[in-house]
């Protein structure tokens, strides 16, 4: 059965009110609601929907100019009469028409001078011009091509507009004349006045229900005020509505997840430039600099330098070890290459920055944030994407430490089976790492960890143990969102966000 909205939308079509707008107003609902009911009376086959996009079309200030004044083609046609040396053409704004002037076969140059040639007759760009100055016009009522002209050269604006129209079929007019015959009608000689589509709260509270006049009446009847109403029954059945609700992004759900984890745990966050000096991206973690991540290919290089602290002591640890028993790069350490600005490859170039400022324990720090790096876009890589880095200084703290706050973090993300594996980073001596176990996948590694060397600490004067380590959020997201495509993450897909539930386990 229909409810009342549908009845009134269906009997106003009957009448020939074929628009939504027209409907909306004659009935005092809004426009939404009519094409609601529209779109439910031709799911039925009780009526036809016709949508069409109509492209309007209007002049941009550029083009109204043209329209007033006309195109430069025109005017340089008749700055130039019957030929002039293209040498006397001064004027900018007749420069301009130059090249469509010979492009529309106006004119031509011959021993450097600009000749007219053909008739020049009006061109159908020149009439739209003409029309639009009056007001915009659907671009389905003008010249294609002249349309696409203006439309290349910037002298027209358009917005897309949507229409509507509807159109009662033979069904919906048999259903017209059965509402209207039975609004008010008789059973077993008991008169029911009309059917409810809505029940109002008063009804519910002082209707008579379960009424039983005769057999052919059931419980779905109810009287008031001494009339008998028809309930219009409900197939609870039925799917409703899909209803979209704001939500957080998936991604952003689980960098939250993820921060609340290290909160939980003690962590301060801590947060960073995303333009760093090499000096903090590269030299202070002890990277030698000719090592290859600094070349173009992994990092993307500014024309900007940077200041930079005093680097007797990074300086001297590179050369030649300083006094940590280490023997050091070698060769010449140049202050010029640590000032050279880049966008940061990693998160430990404000770790490390932290560190210096904060030397003394207790130290317990994260950070998530935006890393950049020179990548092919696909499936797997991106250029740019986010980055958790965790570290701990303390007196005392070691090796053995380390693992163990690894495992309690990943057992807290949800990955029950953690193994670590030897691995090696430029700056952390000794390095792991971390692999959890993902059903049909095996084993997936997820970052990397380690304690950073004494050629990265002693430098800034940190005396105690620094466990360090990383992970690449973007991973950790395609694993719990299933994704087989990393470039969902970043891309507006609308129909992705609504099927992502918020129920998925972080």
């Amino acid at each position: 059965m229909l409810s009342e909205s549908d009845a009134k939308v269906l009997k106003a079509i009957s009448e020939g009110h074929l628009d939504p707008q027209t409907i909306a107003e004659k009935l005092g609902k809004n426009v939404e609601t009519v094409r609601a009911s529209a779109d439910a009376l031709a799911e039925q086959g009780l009526a036809k929907v016709d949508k069409s996009v109509d492209e309007i079309f209007s002049l941009a200030e550029e083009g109204q100019k043209y329209a007033r004044e006309g195109l430069p083609e025109r005017n340089l046609l008749r700055a130039i009469g019957s030929g002039k040396p293209i040498a006397e053409l001064k004027d900018p704004s007749l420069k301009i028409g130059l090249g469509w002037l010979r492009k529309k076969g106006w004119a031509a140059i011959q021993a450097g001078e600009l000749k007219p040639i053909g008739s020049a007759a009006k061109g159908k760009d020149e009439e739209i011009l003409e029309t639009l100055l009056a007001g915009p016009r659907s671009g389905s009522t003008l010249d294609s091509k002249g349309l696409a002209a203006l439309k290349g050269r910037g002298l027209v604006t358009s917005t897309k507009s949507k229409e509507w129209r509807y159109e009662i079929t033979d069904e919906g007019i048999s259903r017209i004349k059965g509402i209207e015959r039975t609004s008010t009608f008789k059973v077993s000689a008991i008169i029911v006045n009309g059917t409810l589509n809505q029940i109002p709260s008063d009804l519910i509270k002082n209707g008579e229900w379960g009424v039983k006049l005769g057999e052919e009446l059931a419980d779905n009847y109810v009287r008031q005020d001494g009339k008998l109403y028809h309930a219009r029954p409900y197939d609870v059945t039925l799917a409703a509505d899909r209803i979209y609700p704001g939500k957080k992004h998936p991604y952003q759900r689980l960098i939250d997840f993820m921060r609340e984890i290290m909160l939980e745990m003690g962590f301060t966050e801590i947060k960073g430039q995303i333009i760093q000096s090499s000096f903090w991206n590269f030299d202070a973690l002890f990277q030698p600099q000719d090592h290859p991540a600094r070349e173009m290919q992994d990092t993307f290089y500014l024309d900007t330098r940077a200041e930079i602290p005093d680097f007797t002591k990074v300086k001297e640890m590179h050369e030649c070890g300083g006094a940590v028993g280490s023997t050091g790069w070698g060769g010449c350490w140049s202050p010029e290459v640590a000032r050279q600005e880049v966008l940061r490859t990693h998160t430990t170039a404000v770790t490390i920055k932290y560190l210096a400022d904060h030397p003394q324990p207790p130290v317990k720090a994260f950070g998530i944030d935006r890393v950049y790096r020179r990548e092919a876009i696909d499936a797997t890589h991106t250029p740019e994407f986010e980055q958790l880095e965790g570290v701990v200084m303390d007196e005392g703290v070691s090796f053995r430490h380390l693992l163990g706050v690894l495992k309690e973090f990943y057992a807290k993300m949800g990955f029950e089976e953690v193994r670590f594996r030897p691995g090696y980073f430029p700056y952390t001596e000794p390095s792991v790492e971390p692999e959890v176990f993902i059903d049909g996948l095996g084993w997936v590694e997820l970052g990397g960890a380690g304690v950073f060397r004494r050629e990265v600490t002693a430098p800034f004067c940190i005396e105690h143990p620094v466990l360090a380590w990383g992970l690449g959020v973007s991973r950790v997201a395609m694993l719990k969102l299933g994704l087989k495509d990393l470039r969902l993450l970043y891309q507006s897909d609308m129909e992705w966000l609504r099927q992502t539930p918020v129920s998925i386990k972080m």
